[in-house]
């Protein structure tokens, strides 16, 4: 209809009076914009809360692995934190909390248990040999942790990015925005 639909298309009541006229041309190419912006505002909350999730999950996945050996209490908050994160089903965490923070907090549990053991399954000699010359933790991490690290976080990143495309669908039907709202 977008391309060949009726351009006068007459709706009749029963007694032949025509009720309305419109243009299925108009009208279906209206729905596809609206369906192409909502498409785009379901790209944009995955992203966005897929970018947020990992800036906060960095942090503490750091803390959490074990081979950088940060303070314990540290660590144990760090992986608590993580462990609730990840533990609030999509739409629980949707009907409480997306209107308040977003997808991003959600993801944050997912992305610090894929970036520890990221960290965790690292060679330590580079780790060591950082260490060794005298480097405090921020070298250590920029120079032997970040570069053995980046391409599995960013496989990672790929990976819970295309689920929370399909969770900010979900999170549309109970009024995220989206596709889901459209639906709705």
């Amino acid at each position: 209809d977008a391309w060949f639909g009726n351009p006068h298309l007459e709706y009749r009541s029963d007694d032949g009076t025509v009720l309305r006229t419109e243009n299925r041309q108009t009208v279906e190419q209206d729905y596809l914009a609206g369906l192409g912006r909502a498409t785009w505002t379901t790209i944009r909350i995955a992203t966005l809360g897929s970018l947020l999730g990992a800036l906060l999950a960095l942090p503490l996945a750091v803390l959490t692995a074990r081979n950088l050996n940060a303070p314990r209490p540290l660590a144990w908050l760090a992986k608590a934190i993580l462990d609730v994160a990840r533990s609030i089903h999509t739409l629980v965490f949707g009907l409480v909390l997306v209107g308040i923070v977003g997808l991003g907090p959600h993801s944050m549990g997912t992305y610090g248990k894929l970036f520890a053991e990221a960290i965790e399954s690292l060679d330590m000699a580079a780790i060591d040999a950082v260490r060794s010359v005298g480097a405090g933790p921020g070298p250590v991490f920029f120079n032997a942790v970040w570069p053995s690290v980046l391409p599995q976080f960013v496989s990672s990143h790929l990976y819970v990015w295309e689920f929370n495309i399909r969770d900010s669908t979900v999170l549309g039907l109970i009024g995220a925005g989206g596709l889901g709202l459209l639906i709705t």
